[in-house]
């Protein structure tokens, strides 16, 4: 009798395994330690950029949710000098959206350590406006600066996706905007003015800054010195101000990392309700040239490649604002 009952309980185990739902185990995945080519510059003068799926994550959205997506990858040991981006690529059916961060890791041995081991995370919102099932993938998008191959090592990282509570607030910067001395100061990305019922606001913003994007000459052993200010404004029914937080930092970036990856957040901004405060709220990211080569704010990345060496393109959005509304 013993046997027999046990045969059923394994029985019963074995099916209860087989339907365990997927979906926890499909909003996360963490990715596989590797390495990974970086194509050397082709001889002709086209790109080539080595694109390797790392994972996915599934989620199904009802119509009134949106989805927060986060990748964040890790890599060292670069044999050449080395572009890495940090890619995501959301689909669902008759849409996507996508986002893409990057900057050049360092040779190992350089003499820069701070450029030499990076961690870089992209994430964005997704809001189908339907109710559909999305899926995202993380790539990880690699190209040697030299003429001959490189090799970057991806330690780790992971991806995950979770649901959001009402549409996205997001914003993201469609071209570049040049700052120099003459034009020292630009607001992007920046969310409009809007209205969402919450006890607390988290905002993140990601901007892409260019050394050099200029025209003119560079000079190639400077860098480009900027401050980074995340802004968040509250505002009172007559219009005027009613709050504001923000957080800054201040940075010089070598012309050889060509663009980095500034990244600010304001978690946890407490809403007012008194003294006419209402729940309005806009949010900018001020950068600012102080000194050193030009530079620039970088928008959506247009024309990325889908695989190596393929002919389908996409866009990815680069700098770009988001703001989570927590009731």
């Amino acid at each position: 009798m013993r046997k027999a009952l046990s045969v059923v309980a394994a029985a019963t185990l074995a099916v209860l395994a087989l339907n365990v739902p997927a979906a926890s185990a499909a909003t996360s995945v963490t990715f596989t330690p590797q390495t990974v080519l970086g194509p050397g510059v082709p001889k002709d003068g086209t790109g080539d950029q080595n694109v390797v799926a790392l994972g996915s994550v599934t989620l199904d959205l009802a119509a009134s949710q949106s989805a927060k997506v986060e990748a964040t990858m890790r890599v060292n040991s670069a044999t050449i000098r080395t572009l890495f981006d940090n890619e995501i690529v959301c689909k669902w059916a008759g849409g996507g959206k996508n986002a893409v961060l990057g900057q050049n890791v360092y040779q190992m041995g350089s003499g820069a350590p701070q450029w030499e081991d990076l961690t870089l995370t992209t994430s964005q919102l997704v809001d189908p406006g339907v109710a559909t099932r999305v899926t995202c993938t993380a790539y990880i998008r690699t190209a040697s600066l030299g003429w001959d191959d490189s090799t970057v090592a991806l330690v780790g990282g992971s991806m995950r996706i979770t649901p959001q509570a009402g549409r996205a607030i997001q914003s993201a910067v469609p071209t570049f905007t040049k700052l120099d001395a003459a034009n020292p100061i630009t607001r992007q990305p920046a969310l409009p003015m809007f209205d969402a019922q919450a006890k607390t606001l988290d905002v993140v913003a990601n901007v892409e800054y260019m050394v050099c994007h200029t025209t003119g000459q560079c000079d190639k052993t400077k860098t480009s010195k900027a401050s980074y200010t995340l802004l968040v404004n509250q505002w009172k029914a007559d219009g005027t101000l009613c709050q504001t937080d923000s957080t800054a930092v201040t940075s010089e970036t070598p012309y050889w990392v060509h663009h980095v990856v500034v990244p600010l957040k304001k978690t946890g901004f407490q809403v007012k309700t008194d003294n006419g405060c209402i729940p309005r709220f806009n949010a900018y990211f001020l950068v600012k040239w102080i000194s050193g080569e030009t530079g620039a704010v970088q928008g959506v990345a247009s024309n990325l490649t889908d695989a190596r060496g393929s002919t389908s393109r996409h866009n990815s959005d680069m700098s770009a604002i988001y703001a989570i509304a927590r009731s």
